[in-house]
């Protein structure tokens, strides 16, 4: 069975401020669908990534140069990921509509890894 990449993005900008009880919650939420997609043998690793940009790499003049990232015009940031096991691209997909996500204004991108 095919291994997927789901790369949870969420809008730009400073996260919202919200209550630790509510921050809680959301993160149990979050857990308690890892947790089910584990216990179906399907979720194979996943991570909260930090609130901050990144680095971005790029080739220029034959070195290489680092920026923060990503760029000013994005709307997006890269929030965390999910790697799981689907069939195909469908199942995939119906797997990630179930993710808690898109709930909290979140989208979601979906990649087949390539094995080498």
């Amino acid at each position: 069975m095919p291994d997927f990449v789901l790369l949870l993005h969420r809008p730009a900008g400073p996260p919202p401020t919200l209550p630790p009880e509510r921050a809680a919650a959301i993160t149990k939420e979050y857990q308690g669908w890892g947790d089910r997609l584990r216990a179906e043998g399907r979720l194979k690793a996943g991570e909260k990534l930090t609130f901050d940009a990144g680095r971005v790499l790029r080739p220029k003049d034959g070195r290489v140069m680092t920026t923060d990232g990503p760029f000013a015009e994005s709307k997006e940031l890269l929030g965390g990921f999910f790697l799981i096991a689907a069939a195909d691209y469908g199942a995939a997909c119906r797997t990630a509509e179930s993710c808690p996500h898109f709930k909290y204004g979140g989208s979601i991108e979906i990649r087949q890894i390539d094995p080498m």
